[in-house]
C-alpha cells in the first residue's frame, strides 16, 4: 500500500515501470506476481517508502525525491536471493567431469584423487586471498543477474582452521562487492581423510571444537549438515543440531537427496529454516515441514548435473502449503552453476513450477529460507534490494534460456549497472 510523503525528500523515485511486488500468494495457476502497472517506487535511507500506482504518488515528483529515475518501461522485482551455495572453494572438478564422461567409474575417479577429497585438498592448500580471487568470478556472474543476497556455506575444509578461513572469505565478499552475504557452517558435509572409518569421531570434532570456534568468532548465521547414507546419520545430525541450538544458531539441512532417512522431519523438529534437495521426501516429512514453517529449497542444477530422475514432490508441497525456494547450489562437484536465472527455467521445466512460483522461489521464499524478514518483496519498510528488467512480463525470466535482461540493480537503495562491479 502507498505511504504518505516523507517530511524530507526521498532519495530516489523510480517511475515508468511495472512492479512485481511478490506480495501475493502464487497459488498454482494464479498470477501470483502482485503486479502493479504504471507504478512508482520511493526509496529513502535504503528502505522502500512508497510502492503503488504512479497516480497515487502523494505529491509532485520533483518535490518527492532528489533523484527521479525512469525504469524505461521495464519491470522491477525484488532483488534475487541465492539461498543455497557452496561458493567458496579451491580448485575445480572439470577433469573429473571429463573422466566420468570418458567412462571412468566413481571408484576410479576416487582412486585418482577425485571427488570431494580433491576439493578439500585444494581448499586446505589455498590462503584467504587465493580463495577470494577464485570466488569472485562466480559471485560476479550471480550479481550480473540481479542477485542481491547470497548464502555461502563452508564444508570443504573439514578441519577447524580451513572452515574458519572459508567463512572469513565468505564474509569478505560483502566488503568487496555490492551484495548481502549470509554464512552457514557446514562442517558435517563429508568425512575428511584423517577420520576415515570414524564418523562419530569426526562429529566429536565438529561439535566439540570447530562449531564452538565458529560461534565464538561470530562467523556463522546458521548451521547445516548432509544427512544421507554417504553423509551422516540422523543420530549424528541430531548431535550437530543440539550443538547449534546450544550456540543459538538456527539450522537447515541437506535432506532426502538420494534416499529418505527422515532428515526433513528432523530439521522440522528443530524449527529449521529449510530442508534442501528433498527429491526423496515423503508426505510425513512434508507435513512436519508445514507445521514448522520450514522451507523446501529445490536445487535443479544438482538434479540436472547428476542426471537424477526422481523429482521433488512439488504437488504434495503445494497441497501442504510448504514454501518452495530455488537456488543454484553452486559447488564444484554436482552443481557448477553460476546462473540463478537458469534455475528459474530449470525449476519450471524439470519440476513443473509455474513462473510465478519460480520467481517467488528466488525472492520471497528464498528470504524465508535464510530467516530474513526484511527483503524478498517490494513493500513499504522493506530493504530496497531491487532488480530492473527489460521485459514485458515477469514470466520471461523463467522462459528465456541464456538471456540476461537485467538493466539495473539496487542494493539497499544504491543503484548500479548489473555488470558495473568493482
Amino acid at each position: 500500500m502507498p505511504t504518505a510523503a516523507a517530511t524530507t525528500p526521498w532519495d530516489t523515485l523510480w517511475i515508468d515501470l511495472s512492479v512485481a511486488t511478490m506480495t501475493a500468494p502464487e497459488g498454482h495457476g494464479a498470477d501470483g506476481y502482485g503486479a502493479i502497472t504504471d507504478a512508482a517506487i520511493g526509496v529513502k535511507d535504503g528502505r522502500i517508502v512508497f510502492v503503488g500506482p504512479r497516480a497515487d504518488l502523494p505529491g509532485p515528483m520533483e518535490s518527492l525525491a532528489a533523484d527521479v529515475r525512469s525504469g524505461g518501461g521495464g519491470w522491477m522485482t525484488p532483488g534475487l536471493i541465492d539461498c543455497h551455495t557452496h561458493l567458496v572453494y579451491g580448485g575445480n572438478r572439470a577433469r573429473e567431469f571429463e573422466m566420468r564422461l570418458n567412462g571412468a567409474s566413481y571408484e576410479e575417479i576416487a582412486r585418482a584423487g577425485g571427488g570431494i577429497v580433491s576439493t578439500v585438498a585444494a581448499t586446505r592448500a589455498a590462503d584467504e586471498e587465493s580463495l577470494l580471487a577464485a570466488t569472485l568470478p562466480r559471485l560476479d556472474s550471480l550479481l550480473a543477474e540481479g542477485v542481491t543476497t547470497v548464502e555461502v556455506k563452508s564444508g570443504y575444509g573439514l578441519d577447524t582452521e580451513t572452515e574458519l578461513r572459508m567463512l572469513r572469505v565468505a564474509r569478505r565478499l560483502a566488503k568487496v562487492r555490492p551484495v548481502a552475504i549470509r554464512t552457514t557452517f557446514l562442517g558435517a558435509h563429508a568425512l575428511p581423510p584423517e577420520f576415515k572409518g570414524d564418523p562419530d569421531g569426526y562429529i566429536d570434532q565438529v561439535v566439540g571444537t570447530t562449531l564452538p570456534a565458529v560461534a565464538a568468532a561470530g562467523l556463522a548465521d546458521a548451521v547445516d549438515a548432509f544427512c544421507e547414507g554417504i553423509g551422516f546419520s540422523v543420530a549424528q545430525t541430531r548431535r550437530v543440531f543440539e550443538a547449534a541450538r546450544a550456540h543459538g544458531l538456527p539450522v537447515k539441512l541437506h535432506a532426502e537427496q538420494l534416499s529418505n532417512l527422515g532428515g526433513a522431519k528432523l530439521v522440522a523438529e528443530y524449527g529449521g529454516l529449510s530442508a534442501d534437495h528433498i527429491e526423496h521426501l515423503d508426505e510425513a516429512g512434508i507435513a512436519a515441514m508445514a507445521a514448522a514453517g520450514t522451507v523446501a529449497v529445490l536445487l535443479p542444477g544438482a538434479f540436472y548435473a547428476l542426471r537424477e530422475t526422481t523429482m521433488p514432490p512439488v504437488d504434495l508441497l503445494r497441497r501442504h502449503g510448504v514454501a518452495m525456494a530455488l537456488s543454484t547450489d553452486n559447488n564444484p562437484g554436482t552443481s557448477p552453476v553460476c546462473s540463478l536465472l537458469l534455475m528459474l527455467s530449470m525449476g519450471c521445466t524439470f519440476f513443473r513450477l509455474t513462473p510465478a512460483e519460480a520467481l517467488a522461489g528466488v525472492t520471497r521464499h528464498a528470504a524465508k529460507a535464510l530467516g530474513l524478514a526484511d527483503r524478498g518483496v517490494i513493500a513499504p519498510g522493506m530493504r530496497a534490494d531491487l532488480a530492473l528488467w527489460g521485459i514485458d512480463h515477469p514470466a520471461e525470466l523463467s522462459y528465456a534460456i541464456g538471456l540476461n535482461p537485467c538493466r539495473a540493480v539496487v542494493n539497499a537503495g544504491v543503484a548500479r549497472a548489473p555488470r558495473a562491479l568493482s
